[in-house]
């Protein structure tokens, strides 16, 4: 079966900067609904269109295609008093952006009585390279499709 819109598409990736440093790489296979349902980049998605289990292939995308560009606003400095006892470099907090929208924020810094808040994804600003291997593709479930995501092994569990 070749991957076409509705397709529940198990793969596995690595993903590698520019020089070829791997940056992540998955432990276990994923599998993600096929067609534009925003669960993997549309890139991806145009690289794997018509493709079929076995295939394999590298792409490179801009940051823009990816985890997007490195935004400067989402960097924050909160007075420490604001958090709980025990704030740590590398904790997260949900907060909301300006529009409403969620937003993870990654304490990246503590200076004295300040916490440095940064809400960019670790790899946003970057070039990344996906090594991408097909391991299976299927027909989705009209559940699956009813819900934009594949259910199941290496997909979603309700």
């Amino acid at each position: 079966m070749n991957i076409t819109k509705n397709t529940a598409v198990t793969l596995q990736f690595k993903i590698s900067d520019t020089t070829g440093k791997l940056l992540d790489q998955s432990q276990e296979p994923i599998a993600y609904l096929h067609g534009g349902y925003g669960n993997t980049f549309p890139k991806i998605e145009e690289a794997l269109e018509g493709q079929a289990a076995g295939f394999a292939t590298t792409i490179e995308l801009a940051p823009a295609d990816a985890f997007g560009e490195y935004n400067e606003a989402l960097l924050q400095t909160i007075p420490k008093t604001q958090f709980p006892p025990g704030v740590k470099v590398g904790g997260q907090l949900e907060g909301r952006s300006e529009d409403g929208q969620s937003i993870v924020f990654n304490v990246v810094k503590i200076k004295g009585p300040v916490v440095h808040l940064d809400g960019n994804h670790a790899l946003a600003g970057k070039t990344l390279r996906f090594a991408l291997k097909v391991l299976e593709v299927r027909a989705a479930s009209e559940e699956e499709v009813a819900h934009g995501h594949v259910h199941g092994a290496h997909g979603h569990h309700h």
